[in-house]
């Protein structure tokens, strides 16, 4: 499982409880234990955090509450890198010095931390063929091509 090799990469990877409980849905509660164990760090976000992230959601209406938990759980941890798909998002963390980033990031770094050029191209084109999955198609695409040469 990808996920397996994503928590095996030299990061500490914080996630919001809410996050966790209410996101993760179709994964077990085995599953989810499995990821706790594998070093996924589930982390309560107190009250003040809470406030803090409807605040921010009050002043980007796109943004979910589970987006507001995220930003804040990244904002509070200096250095953290913000995941997310959300292009607005990533420019709201990125505009207050919040690093961030999204899946085909994590990709490279699955790559440079050892894991298969075949195996993240096999990834890749897995998100190219899943309807659920909105990545952007133009750097998709780059990305499935310059895996497939390194095959």
């Amino acid at each position: 499982m990808l996920l397996d090799v994503f928590l095996r990469l030299p990061f500490e990877i914080l996630i919001p409880n809410t996050l966790f409980e209410d996101e993760l849905l179709k994964f077990t509660a085995t599953e989810k234990k499995n990821l706790i164990r594998a070093g996924l760090k589930v982390v309560d976000i107190p009250g003040a955090g809470v406030m803090r992230a409807r605040e921010v959601v009050m002043q980007n209406r796109h943004l979910s509450i589970h987006d507001g938990l995220a930003y804040v759980l990244a904002e509070t941890h200096k250095g953290c890198i913000l995941l997310t798909g959300d292009r607005r998002l990533r420019d709201l963390a990125m505009s207050n010095r919040i690093n961030s980033h999204g899946v085909l990031w994590v990709i490279d770094e699955l790559h440079k931390n050892g894991h298969s050029a075949d195996g993240c191209h096999k990834a890749l084109v897995a998100f190219s063929n899943d309807p659920a999955v909105r990545l952007p198609a133009r750097e998709l695409a780059l990305a499935i091509k310059k895996f497939a040469a390194l095959c």
